[in-house]
């Protein structure tokens, strides 16, 4: 982006999800303008964004003044005025189709021609509450982000059938611009990525308390003490490719069959053919060829470390 640009942003719900994009555009120096149809959670605005930025001060997440970036933040009392001038519309309403649609047709209207017109929806696809007789469909599509997006920095960018190519290229640019990391959902399903991964783990751990297998706390100390902190570093494909040598090829024909057996006892039919091992492997020896494992195994280990330092000072200080 030119120094000169100043991008603009409207976000249509001050739930916690609108506040958070709020923080999000303005870290990045964009003009935004926020607003709700409940006067009370306009009127709440001001305080909660200089809560939050206080935070992110005190852990020294903030590259200029709290009240600089909170000058940005304009609380509005109307949905056209939070939509001029947009470059973005960001909607953040609760994930209810009459409510998305109505929004869409209003948002539709009232922002300019270039903006981009997106949603917070966490499962709903956007052909659910798009209307394609909407004059601006194919500006139109989901882009769903981690909670809360200003210390979770992924957000998923998902096109309708109905939405533009330059749409698609554009939100991802301008998500990019203000410091999130947009992945692309290449069709539309329902939970997209981030809530289909967060639901199958917890489709497993409930299961495994309904059969009294682990308790929840422990489950809990799984996902804290190992899985997540393996995660917080590298993803589940490079997790195994990197815990078995010879990568990704020599994980699947190992465990591949262990895998397949748990899942029959959940009723789960989806095996890793070939065919498909073949189309992950062929990733991830791109991004790392073997000849490399050693050195990324190493650099696992010593990320890990550093986060192992970071867990003990905090339980030191919180002694």
């Amino acid at each position: 982006m030119n120094a000169l640009t100043i991008r603009r942003a409207g976000i249509i719900g001050a739930g916690s999800i609108g506040v958070a994009f709020a923080l999000v555009f303005a870290r990045a120096g964009w003009q935004v303008r926020l607003y709700d149809p409940d006067p009370a959670r306009r009127a709440a605005v001001p305080d909660e964004i200089a809560l939050r930025l206080d935070d992110l001060a005190r852990f020294d997440l903030l590259d200029e003044a709290a009240s600089d970036i909170a000058a940005r933040v304009a609380v509005v009392d109307a949905l056209e005025t939070a939509a001029a001038d947009a470059d973005l519309v960001q909607e953040c309403a609760p994930e209810r189709v009459d409510i998305k649609r109505e929004l869409f047709a209003q948002m539709d209207r009232a922002a300019p021609a270039h903006a981009i017109l997106a949603s917070a929806s966490s499962f709903l696809a956007a052909s659910k509450f798009i209307d394609q007789t909407l004059p601006g469909h194919a500006r139109c599509l989901v882009a769903h982000p981690g909670n809360p997006p200003y210390l979770i920095p992924v957000i998923e960018i998902v096109p309708g059938a109905f939405t533009s190519e330059a749409t698609t290229a554009r939100a991802i640019a301008l998500f990019g611009e203000a410091g999130l990391h947009p992945v692309t959902v290449q069709k539309e399903v329902e939970g997209f990525i981030f809530n289909r991964l967060q639901g199958a783990v917890l489709r497993e751990a409930y299961c495994l308390v309904r059969d009294d297998v682990a308790s929840v706390e422990d489950i809990d100390i799984v996902m804290r003490k190992g899985l997540g902190l393996r995660w917080s570093v590298i993803g589940p494909f490079e997790t195994v490719d990197l815990n078995t040598r010879g990568g990704i090829a020599s994980h699947a024909e190992k465990m591949g069959p262990s895998y397949a057996r748990m899942g029959a006892e959940r009723g789960q039919h989806d095996p890793w053919t070939p065919e498909l091992v073949e189309r992950v492997e062929a990733a991830r020896r791109h991004a790392l060829p073997l000849a490399k494992w050693d050195e990324r195994v190493s650099w696992r280990d010593r990320q890990l470390m550093r986060l192992a330092r970071h867990h003990r000072q905090r339980e030191s200080d919180e002694a």
